[in-house]
């Protein structure tokens, strides 16, 4: 497969096209987990107390998430149009603009103006779910996502390890490395990845509904969807109050460096795979997706309780190795969301998932910064230096009580796109997507 033919051929092209993007998606993410480590400590150079750190990292993580608000949308519906491949290769040359960018920055200023453009270009996370959904037959969905899932925590088992290793030697080094590996994503894409959305499953873009406001309104209103929007923000907006925290967290409570935090990033990536590559097919035969979703949000729940009440570094991977079934909530609830929308319309409702993700992850920083600048001051052994902890674990509380609400409501799986049960009905085994969140 070259750069000059791109298109997928309709059926056996489609086992190939798997591992073109499992190898693109591993890529990306060992990219984002290089700097995950590091990029607290960076913001740390522009300022003067751990106070003022916080702020500024949670400004610079807003703006990201801004962007993405903005952009999500119109990139996931701008690949219904033109198929996923140009604005994978488009989300590819935003991420290494960015790592270079953020490597040679020299106020915060520029950090946040590195971070708008990389927000607003990376869409990968969206269009890569809308890929696989595209090559594969709903029967087949739960084993391919779950790899794809996998694929998303290997990146993150080697990237933050290697970013911590690298920060080690200069801050600056992982975001060059990262943004080298960003231009190896690019051209393998170029000359390998193949397009997964024929011609005529295309559709116009309609800008009416690109704009991320009314994304999420179309979005709220699937048929069966419901109350799992308010699910997802819920989750997301956990998710994303730990990845602002996490960092600054851990050091301000166990003394850990970048290389600490690496270790521990690692940890949290090695779940996920174990979760998606290993557990999800045999945890689908004993559940359904809805069953897992409700044990996975009461496990989040009981994890985040832990994490805030740790009083040794040690405790935070004894609460990782407990609580991996926290990571199949997103993978259900993507699934029943995916699965409400039509094959030509996957693009669209991928961006507006990415949409909700990152308009939590706009509100995180706001929440979670001044939470932590709060209690930053404490000494380590004071339970209330947990707060964020403490806020995640209820947001999680109250997404189960919203999933048990809805499950009610709909007690089988609620799909209606084409070639897929109507609603009220249960498929022989139910599509999961990865999960899009990050620590």
């Amino acid at each position: 497969m070259t750069a000059a033919d791109p298109t997928l051929a309709a059926a056996g092209g489609k086992p190939a096209a798997m591992r073109f993007i499992l190898l693109t998606v591993l890529i990306d993410m060992l990219a984002i987990g290089l700097i995950v480590p590091v990029l607290p400590a960076l913001v740390g150079e522009f300022t003067s107390s751990p106070a003022e750190q916080t702020y500024w990292y949670g400004v610079i993580a807003a703006s990201f998430a801004i962007a993405s608000f903005i952009g999500a949308p119109i990139l996931g519906a701008l690949s219904d149009r033109y198929g996923r491949r140009p604005v994978l290769l488009l989300g590819f040359c935003g991420l290494a603009i960015n790592f270079f960018t953020t490597a040679l920055a020299t106020t915060a200023w520029m950090l946040v103006a590195s971070r708008l453009v990389g927000g607003a270009m990376q869409a990968n996370a969206a269009v890569a779910n809308a890929y696989v959904a595209d090559i594969t037959p709903p029967e087949q969905r739960a084993k391919r996502f779950g790899l794809l899932g996998a694929m998303f925590g290997i990146g993150f088992i080697l990237g933050p390890v290697i970013g911590g290793l690298l920060g080690g030697i200069d801050l600056h080094l992982p975001f060059f490395v990262a943004g080298v590996l960003a231009l190896v994503n690019l051209a393998y894409g170029y000359f390998v990845l193949p397009e997964s959305l024929p011609i005529d499953r295309r559709r116009p873009v309609r800008w009416a509904s690109a704009n991320p406001l009314s994304s999420l309104k179309q979005l709220s209103q699937l048929k069966g969807v419901g109350l799992l929007v308010g699910v997802l923000a819920c989750t997301s907006l956990a998710q994303f109050t730990l990845y602002t925290t996490w960092v600054l967290y851990t050091t301000f409570k166990f003394q850990w460096g970048p290389t600490e935090n690496g270790w521990s990033l690692f940890a949290v990536g090695l779940a996920a795979a174990l979760v998606q590559g290993l557990l999800l097919g045999r945890l689908l035969k004993i559940w359904t997706p809805q069953r897992l979703a409700v044990l996975g949000l009461i496990s989040s729940t009981v994890a985040f309780i832990g994490y805030g009440l740790a009083t040794e570094g040690w405790m935070m991977y004894v609460v990782i190795a407990v609580s991996l079934l926290g990571g199949s909530v997103a993978a259900a609830m993507h699934s029943l969301v995916s699965n409400a929308a039509s094959g030509s319309e996957q693009g669209q409702t991928m961006g507006s998932i990415s949409a909700l993700s990152s308009l939590m992850a706009v509100v995180a920083p706001v929440m979670a910064a001044p939470l932590l600048a709060s209690v930053s001051h404490l000494p380590a052994s004071d339970w209330r230096i947990g707060a964020p902890m403490f806020f995640c674990a209820a947001l999680q509380g109250l997404a189960l009580l919203l999933a048990l609400v809805h499950f009610r409501r709909y007690p089988g799986a609620v799909v209606v796109g084409p070639g897929v049960p109507a609603a009220g009905t249960t498929p022989t085994t139910a599509p999961v997507a990865p999960p899009t969140t990050r620590v």
